[in-house]
């Protein structure tokens, strides 16, 4: 058997393996009222509550004249900026139904598309790409605070797979882009000395 085509069955079996998992706790726990509050919480990483938090944190920083709270929130909006951009050129171009909708197991593959609608757009997770980019740039500065904030930013990952919104790849790409973004950021805009 050539690499290729084992690679291929390696990867078919890892897509499989990540349907199952995340259609089998999507149709157990997405209906638990914890989940359902959790779901409701983790919103505030969708896109328009962040982008209000990391405007907030620069105006309290410039209210403040504190520097640092500023740079801080001039870090997690354009760190949340890039994943976001880089979310959505992916979503763009690959179609995935999300777990919730018990698809047909071929609608849950990854694959070449253009649709435009949230059923249809389950890679990678914008939420966990978000909030691990704005942790990120929240721990750069304030490393006191990274274990709050990665606690944060892993319980909003963490719930998108029971509430059947992504698959549990989804999810890990959603976060390594938003590690990746936050990094790109931290070399543009470098630290305080």
């Amino acid at each position: 058997m050539g690499k290729k085509r084992k690679a291929k069955q390696q990867a078919k079996r890892l897509v499989d393996a990540d349907i199952d998992a995340g259609r089998g706790v999507a149709r157990e726990l997405h209906d638990h009222p914890v989940v359902k509050a959790a779901g409701w919480l983790s919103e505030v990483a969708d896109q328009p509550p962040m982008v209000a938090i990391n405007l907030t944190t620069i105006a309290v920083g410039l209210w403040r004249s504190d520097a640092r709270l500023t740079r801080t929130g001039m870090r997690m909006l354009v760190a949340h900026g890039l994943a976001t951009l880089a979310k959505a050129v992916i979503k763009a171009n690959v179609d995935r139904a999300r777990p919730k909708l018990f698809s047909d197991r071929e609608d849950h593959r990854p694959k070449p598309g253009d649709t435009d609608e949230g059923p249809q757009n389950s890679f990678p997770s914008g939420h966990t790409a978000g909030a691990l980019a704005v942790a990120r740039a929240v721990a750069r500065e304030y490393p006191d605070a990274a274990g709050p904030a990665y606690a944060g930013a892993a319980a909003v990952a963490a719930i998108q797979i029971p509430r059947g919104t992504h698959f549990p790849i989804d999810v890990a790409v959603g976060a390594v882009i938003g590690l990746v973004a936050e990094a790109v950021v931290a070399r543009v805009l470098p630290e305080a000395a």
